[in-house]
């Protein structure tokens, strides 16, 4: 499955969000996972070495890719349960290449006025991409939401903008906390930080959410089905090229 984090605007939290989500699904869902890291800045090439050089935490392959890449991320597939993508916050070659074959878009935004104005651009986007990938599940995810009580209007109001458009937007939601940079600052998810807190909640709300999941539970079981099913693909494709050799 191929999983894309992207969008138009930067300093929505893409990269961040990317990484703890390849945390739940290593950790909590036994998936293998690869780490695509389509962006110049290399905020997540720079997030997985650090957390390689700590020998006590599960290690998550990363690899760099720009441009017209859609046969690699294909390649990939092949070979790990999820290929997550973190694309910079741009419209670009990568961006719409990635669309052209991901399964899930999950495009972050800030409850603000900037982030919101690029909510036109990326539906326009996602339409023309889902020309050539009509089964992609794109979706808006609100980040970085003022913990205030009397600002929730504001994200109310943001998911309302992104509901005018013809993308689904998530109930889920991520919070301005602190611990989201101090994670990604030591190769660390919020859930290795605090497995029982309230970041960590959210990651596993916004990924069970992307996927149709309940819990972490249901999505092994997406995967374990997903598993079957290939191995029962590949062992038919053999069986009907031994049919056909012995013609």
């Amino acid at each position: 499955m191929i999983i894309l984090v992207g969008g138009e605007k930067g300093g929505s939290g893409k990269s961040c969000l990317a990484q703890n989500i390849a945390v739940f699904l290593t950790k909590e869902c036994g998936g293998s996972v690869i780490m695509v890291d389509c962006d110049p800045q290399r905020t997540t090439s720079d997030w997985i070495q650090a957390r390689n050089n700590n020998p006590k935490l599960p290690a998550i392959n990363c690899v760099q890719l720009y441009g017209k890449i859609r046969n690699d991320l294909l390649s990939l597939e092949q070979h790990y349960d999820y290929v997550i993508v973190d694309c910079g916050g741009q419209d670009n070659l990568a961006l719409r290449a990635t669309m052209s074959v991901a399964s899930h878009i999950l495009m972050p935004l800030r409850p603000k006025r900037r982030d919101l104005k690029t909510v036109s651009h990326m539906d326009d986007v996602v339409a023309t991409c889902m020309m050539i990938n009509p089964k992609m599940k794109a979706s808006f995810v609100i980040t970085q939401c003022p913990t205030l009580p009397n600002q929730s209007n504001r994200i109310l109001e943001a998911k309302e903008v992104c509901r005018t458009y013809d993308i689904n937007v998530l109930d889920a939601i991520t919070y301005s906390r602190n611990i989201y940079d101090d994670s990604e600052e030591s190769g660390l998810s919020v859930i290795e930080i605090d497995h029982e807190g309230k970041a960590a909640d959210e990651i596993r709300a916004i990924a069970c959410e992307m996927l149709g999941a309940a819990n972490a539970q249901e999505v092994r079981n997406q995967l374990q089905q997903t598993q079957i099913s290939k191995m029962r693909g590949q062992y038919g494709t053999g069986r009907s090229q031994e049919k056909l050799y012995a013609v």
